[in-house]
């Protein structure tokens, strides 16, 4: 799995003009996130090209069973977040 370390060193090494220290790729990295982690929580979702989609749903409440005891239990309904991968990133993908 690709750390976040990591990332921000490709990051760095990918734009050294942009990101000449580590701490400005990271820096990058967390407002990236933030408002990524915004966008999807207003409910707007946002859109990456070439990435994919970002949005929030809703999944509704429904009966589940403990699988230790058998028991039926109440799973409650929440927010759940989705992606949809744009079709480039599916074609990559399958290279």
């Amino acid at each position: 799995m690709f750390t976040k370390a990591q990332f921000v060193d490709s990051l760095r090494e990918a734009l050294p003009d942009v990101f000449p220290t580590k701490v400005s790729a990271d820096k990058a990295f967390d407002a990236f996130c933030k408002i990524l982690g915004d966008a999807i929580s207003s409910d707007q979702g946002i859109r990456l090209p070439n990435v994919g989609t970002f949005s929030l749903t809703k999944r509704a409440a429904r009966t589940g069973r403990n699988p230790q005891t058998g028991d039926t239990i109440r799973i409650p309904a929440k927010r759940v977040i989705r992606f949809n991968p744009a079709k480039t990133l599916k074609e990559s993908l399958n290279k």
